[in-house]
């Protein structure tokens, strides 16, 4: 397939990692962005498992944060601390975007800043309209967001299978990531310190949560965290967070395209994170075409991490909506994790990427009994000082 015409739609880290895999191979690869590096509204940080994947994300020159320390908060003001044994790096995402296109434009893919506006895969070649022009294409690929137009032979996610963010970039400094759960909300706050600012957001489902219930929550925690809005600049997207049977029967791919990145669906429901998924599903489309096997690629990439993200979306509403031992499920997963050394590294590896889903609930079960024997101990016979560590920003 090396003489196989390619054309990528989107530039994020899907799309940019695929076209510096196959221009590396050989391919004649040309990328569409109508915005190539932008200040997309999310995190922006990198886990310990997309870092060991991918370790020149790492060692880049471009600028980051390293963080080690994540500061969980309940809906009733319960706050636990994570100290992690591996760091998650946080880049301004216009900064990641940059990194990975020049990347791909090194490896010879041609950039081409410019909107693709429509497109018709029912011929032998792909036909679509970029630069005023009908262009032609022996292989699509659509890494354009999860509000991609262009869905062939598959349908766009429902508005149950998407989640809106609304928050801000602070001109603000802090050490540490803050993760505050809210009674009611599917979704989260967070705050994400990157080098010069923090990313402050919240998420919620697009079925289930008004704008102005997220924007409620989320001056409400500023104001508490004392996270000044001067300066600030508001931020709102839509992202994926797709249910268990959308994972299990939306297509990917087809005879002449294919979905990776946030096209195709692929967040963690719980964590949120995208990062990784979006960087390692275009790896594996690329290894998939190198191959002359693009057939493969859904099959790869459920063995990789889609099936673990199934057992994630069938456990997000009990983690985000359950109840344990009289208390909200994520209350209680704060005060253990105060209390219990053995949880608060369960936590720390999950928080890091490098628990996976399919092995939590055997881990959770295997060391309950240590778990609950450290709570009580620690119930019982309290530590000399048990005064509130203050969050990073007020240290």
């Amino acid at each position: 397939m090396a003489s196989c015409r390619i054309v990528i739609v989107g530039g994020g880290p899907s799309g940019a990692l695929c076209a510096e895999r196959l221009a590396s191979a050989g391919f004649p690869v040309t990328l569409f962005d109508e915005h190539l590096a932008w200040e997309k509204p999310c995190g922006g940080g990198l886990t310990h498992k997309a870092l060991r994947r991918y370790p020149f994300l790492l060692h880049s020159l471009q600028p980051k944060k390293a963080i080690q320390t994540v500061e969980l908060i309940s809906d009733s003001g319960d706050r636990a601390h994570l100290c992690l044994d591996h760091p998650i790096v946080i880049y301004s995402r216009a900064v990641l975007n940059g990194l990975l296109l020049e990347r791909a434009a090194n490896a010879g893919c041609r950039i081409v800043h410019s909107r693709v506006s429509a497109a018709d895969f029912s011929g032998e070649s792909v036909s679509f309209t970029a630069e005023n022009a009908i262009q032609h294409a022996d292989f699509l690929i659509l890494a354009s967001g999860a509000r991609n137009s262009f869905f062939p032979a598959t349908r766009p996610l429902a508005p149950a299978d998407l989640e809106t963010t609304v928050g801000y970039f602070v001109p603000s400094c802090a050490d540490g990531i803050q993760v505050k759960f809210v009674r009611g909300l599917q979704g989260y706050i967070w705050s994400f310190p990157r080098c010069d600012h923090l990313s402050v957001g919240i998420c919620g489902s697009l079925a289930r949560h008004k704008s102005r219930e997220l924007h409620r929550h989320l001056a409400q925690f500023m104001r508490e965290e004392r996270i000044p809005l001067q300066g600030a600049r508001f931020y709102s997207h839509v992202l994926p967070s797709p249910r268990a049977h959308t994972l299990a029967s939306r297509r990917i791919a087809g005879r002449n395209w294919a979905l990776v990145g946030d096209a195709a669906g692929w967040v963690d429901p719980i964590t949120g994170e995208g990062l990784y998924y979006a960087l390692r599903s275009g790896d594996l489309l690329a290894q998939s075409l190198i191959s002359g096997q693009p057939e493969a690629y859904p099959q790869r990439v459920r063995e990789d991490f889609s099936a673990d993200l199934e057992i994630a979306a069938r456990i997000a509403r009990t983690v985000y909506h359950g109840r344990f031992l009289g208390g909200a499920v994520t209350t209680r997963m704060i005060q253990f994790i105060a209390r219990s050394a053995s949880f608060r590294a369960l936590m720390g590896d999950l928080f890091s990427g490098a628990q996976d889903y399919a092995s939590l609930k055997r881990r959770l079960w295997s060391q309950f009994a240590g778990t609950l024997g450290e709570v009580l101990d620690s119930i019982l016979r309290p530590p000399k000082s048990t005064a509130t560590r203050p969050s990073p920003r007020d240290a």
